[in-house]
């Protein structure tokens, strides 16, 4: 790692930490879930979450049973699609930024 240790300040603190908030925004990963439904309407559950990057997915079940990284989210689908009447389908969550807290915290070794 760099160490800029002794150099000058190039923002104040606010505008630091809204630059690293504006940043993370940008390159969030898109939220998604994977629904399984049964039937038409009958019944449903919700299988996985996923984190959708720009060069691929990652995707868990709700189980903690099965982990995946993917080409594109669209092929989580193929690992929840339980046959029968019971179809999967891909659900994008919304995007909402947070509220970003910080610390200034010395990491300790035991």
């Amino acid at each position: 790692m760099d160490d800029r240790s002794g150099h000058d300040t190039v923002w104040d603190e606010a505008t630091s930490a809204q630059f690293l908030a504006d940043l993370a925004d940008e390159e969030a990963p898109r939220l998604f879930a994977v629904a399984v439904e049964y039937g038409e309407r009958y019944d449903a559950h919700i299988a996985a979450y996923g984190m959708a990057f720009h060069d691929h997915a990652e995707v868990i079940s709700t189980e903690g049973d099965f982990r995946a990284s993917l080409h594109k989210p669209e092929n989580a689908l193929l690992y929840f699609t339980e046959g029968g009447d019971a179809n999967a389908r891909l659900l994008w969550l919304p995007r909402t930024l947070t509220t970003v807290a910080t610390t200034n915290t010395t990491a300790s070794t035991p």
